[in-house]
Order: structure tokens, then C-alpha cells, then sequence
């Protein structure tokens, strides 16, 4: 007889199914029910580890900013040199990543913040720190490139970066609407042709 889940393998457990049955579902959708049938763990004890589906969402924002962050800092776009082709190359990851199922590429956060910006305000707060977290990594390599280029532009490092979580959310949506990845492509594509237009000089 296999031995019982320990508590912690019960919260994993918990938190990865609601990874893939929330982005396929979207986070209303999804009952407790369904999240322990998911997981192979009885409700009590999800009510151990969680106390309420909201509880289980901001951990779940969490857990989702843990999982892909590892993923992105050993991405190899951070081995350019030119901080300009690391934007680049987190680009081109970013749609090398647009694989299998529309659930399977479409973020967690993005779908729950869709849901839950009025309603909920802890899972959009954990939302919003998921996204914001993430797109501040790429400010360090913005700056350095506009700097290399003797640009001054009227923006900041920070609203740019953001703006490339704005359309790369927006993919996902367009993805969601048309049932695949091949638009949420064309969109990346369009990302990269506008931030080569944006980083290049203007003649005198």
C-alpha cells in the first residue's frame, strides 16, 4: 500500500495542480473539489494547508513567481554580452515557450488577475507582484542598452519593461481567443521589431 502524502508533498501538490487546472479553467471555475481530485489529496487536507480557495490562490501566485523564476535566471539569454541582444534573447525565449496547449504556455497570474482585480484583492495584489518582479529583471539590461547607445529617451527602464509584460500578457489572451499559439507568435515578433526600432539611434 503506497504510503500517505507528508503534509508538505500535500501542499505541492495542491499548488502544481492549481497551476495547470486554473490556467486551463481560469480561477472562478475552479472548485476546492476539483484542485484535491487533481492532487490526490482529501479536503481536509487542503483546509490544513489552505484556509480558503483565495488562500490557495495568493500561494499559488507565489509558488507560480518561484517555479518560473528559477526558469528564467537560467535561461541562456543572460549569456550576451550587449545588454540590447539579452533583451533580444529573453524575447526569442519568451516565444520559444509558446508550446503545447494554450493552458500550458499562458501564465497563472495573467489568468488569475483577469478574474479577480476587483473582487479579489489579495490574489491581484499576488498577481501584480508576480508580474512586477518579474519585469524588473529586465531593467538593469534596458538601462545599460539606451546608455550604451547614448539614447535619452523620455521613458523609463521600468515602464518599458512592464510594456513587454503588457504585450506578452496580451498574447496570451489573443492565444486564448483564437485557440493556439500561432497569433500569440506573431505578437513576440512584433515586440522585437518594435524594441529594435527603439534602440536605435536617431541620425543627426
Amino acid at each position: 500500500m503506497p504510503s500517505q502524502p507528508t503534509k508538505q508533498d500535500a501542499r505541492s501538490k495542491l499548488l502544481d495542480a492549481a497551476l495547470t487546472v486554473i490556467r486551463t479553467k481560469g480561477y472562478a471555475a475552479t472548485s476546492v473539489d476539483e484542485l484535491c481530485a487533481a492532487a490526490g489529496v482529501t479536503k481536509g487536507a487542503f483546509f490544513h494547508h489552505f484556509k480558503s480557495k483565495e488562500a490557495l490562490g495568493v500561494a499559488a501566485a507565489d509558488y507560480w513567481s518561484e517555479m518560473t523564476s528559477g526558469l528564467f535566471a537560467g535561461a541562456p539569454y543572460h549569456d550576451h554580452a550587449d545588454p540590447l541582444d539579452r533583451i533580444l534573447a529573453y524575447v526569442a525565449f519568451r516565444k520559444e515557450l509558446l508550446q503545447g496547449g494554450v493552458p500550458d504556455f499562458t501564465c497563472l497570474v495573467g489568468t488569475m488577475v483577469q478574474e479577480t482585480y476587483e473582487t479579489t484583492p489579495a490574489i491581484r495584489d499576488a498577481c501584480d507582484r508576480s508580474i512586477s518582479s518579474h519585469a524588473a529583471t529586465l531593467e538593469a539590461d534596458i538601462e545599460a542598452a539606451f546608455r550604451d547607445r547614448g539614447l535619452t529617451p523620455d521613458w523609463t527602464a521600468k515602464s518599458l519593461a512592464l510594456h513587454t509584460q503588457a504585450v506578452l500578457q496580451g498574447a496570451f489572451i489573443l492565444a486564448k481567443a483564437k485557440g493556439g499559439a500561432e497569433v500569440a507568435a506573431e505578437s513576440v515578433d512584433h515586440l522585437t521589431r518594435y524594441l529594435k526600432l527603439l534602440f536605435t539611434p536617431k541620425m543627426a
